[in-house]
């Protein structure tokens, strides 16, 4: 079987996406039999292995991310790989030039619904907004012969606006990479801390989503015994004392090292339709304070953190005292355990590769070997 992938959604600071990539097809690498090709923008075109790259625009203040104009290139591209079946990972001009690969090829075309296009721009632009792009959204997924959905919130929204052959396609976690034993003791002393102080960490592009001003909000009212590490590109400059800033995209070791050495996680986004970098943290050894909503309300466990009312720092602020006043140890391991049970990378792709067999009937199945 040969896979291509495609998508805009790749660039040196994007997130949830091209960690999935990444992954996918470093685990499909194990694979006998099995080729998966990765087509997504460049600066120009280019191809190293199955990587494939075409030339498109750079968006300005994008943060690296390019947009394709013309659909004909990336479909013509796709044609020239002649897989057997196209994912297609974002919503706009490769979405269109997959489906229309697919048709040419006769195979078939899986999108998948990484992030929840109407809402994160109506909450920006207003309700006309979110509803014109709901129908499109509609017009666009009901062509495919599957439609992928990180989470079950969000398999439900697009089947409530009609949207057919959803399936749940949980992402994973790295569990070697994100782990307790990435915990350094240094750590505390590099950022100026005394060890009774409680570190809080957040990760993460700081777009509107992601509601770091509740994050700042809440660290107000917690005050001197709790401190707040804020990594990643965009991060505000002007911050509470208890706050230090690393505005910069991080590399994976870093993060993990970052993620391991605090005492938990505080994300307030509203709008996540995984939570991979929550996930990650759960790996790492340390519980969630998050708002209750997305995909932190599916995938974040009673045990493994507390859930508050989103968009509240004063609720944040007393999740974080109630997570302390227990066993913060206690509710890390278990976080780990969780992670380790449902969201292993091997897992993930083990369902994927199953459901891309039930698109091709009379496909042999494959089995993904067990690393290392």
């Amino acid at each position: 079987m040969h896979i291509a992938d495609v998508t805009m959604f790749h660039a040196p600071a994007s997130g949830g996406v091209r960690t999935y990539l990444q992954a996918k097809h470093r685990v499909l690498s194990r694979v006998p039999d099995l080729r998966a090709s990765l087509l997504v923008p460049g600066a120009e075109r280019d191809s190293l292995g199955d990587h494939h790259t075409l030339p498109a625009l750079r968006l300005p203040l994008g943060q690296g991310y390019r947009f394709p104009l013309r659909s004909r290139p990336w479909r013509d591209a796709l044609v020239a790989l002649a897989p057997d079946i196209i994912e297609a990972g974002d919503p706009y001009v490769t979405a269109w030039a997959a489906l229309d690969a697919g048709q040419r090829l006769g195979v078939p075309v899986v999108g998948f619904y990484h992030s929840d296009l109407p809402r994160l721009m109506g909450d920006r632009f207003g309700r006309h907004v979110r509803r014109r792009l709901e129908r499109y959204v509609v017009n666009l997924y009901r062509r495919f012969d599957s439609v992928l959905a990180p989470c079950q919130v969000m398999a439900d929204r697009l089947q409530s606006w009609g949207v057919e052959h959803v399936r749940v396609q949980p992402l994973g976690v790295d569990l070697q990479q994100f782990h307790p034993g990435r915990r350094d003791p240094a750590f505390r002393d590099e950022l100026g801390l005394s060890p009774e102080t409680r570190l809080l960490v957040f990760i993460g592009r700081n777009s509107s989503e992601k509601n770091i001003d509740v994050l700042l909000a809440t660290l107000k009212r917690l005050g001197k015994g709790y401190h707040l590490l804020l990594m990643g590109p965009g991060m505000p400059h002007q911050v509470p004392n208890n706050v230090t800033v690393v505005d910069r995209c991080c590399g994976v070791h870093e993060v993990a090292r970052a993620l391991a050495s605090s005492d938990a996680m505080l994300h307030a986004g509203t709008r996540e339709t995984f939570g991979l970098i929550a996930q990650e943290a759960m790996a790492s050894g340390i519980p969630i304070v998050g708002a209750r909503a997305g995909a932190l309300a599916e995938n974040v466990p009673l045990g493994a953190g507390i859930l508050c009312r989103p968009l509240d720092p004063e609720a944040m602020a007393d999740a974080c005292h109630s997570l302390f006043l227990n066993d913060v140890a206690a509710s890390g391991r278990y976080a780990r355990r969780h992670v380790e049970r449902h969201f292993s990378w091997e897992s993930a792709m083990e369902s994927l590769l199953t459901h891309y067999h039930h698109l091709r009937p009379g496909s042999e199945p494959h089995v993904i070997p067990q690393n290392g």
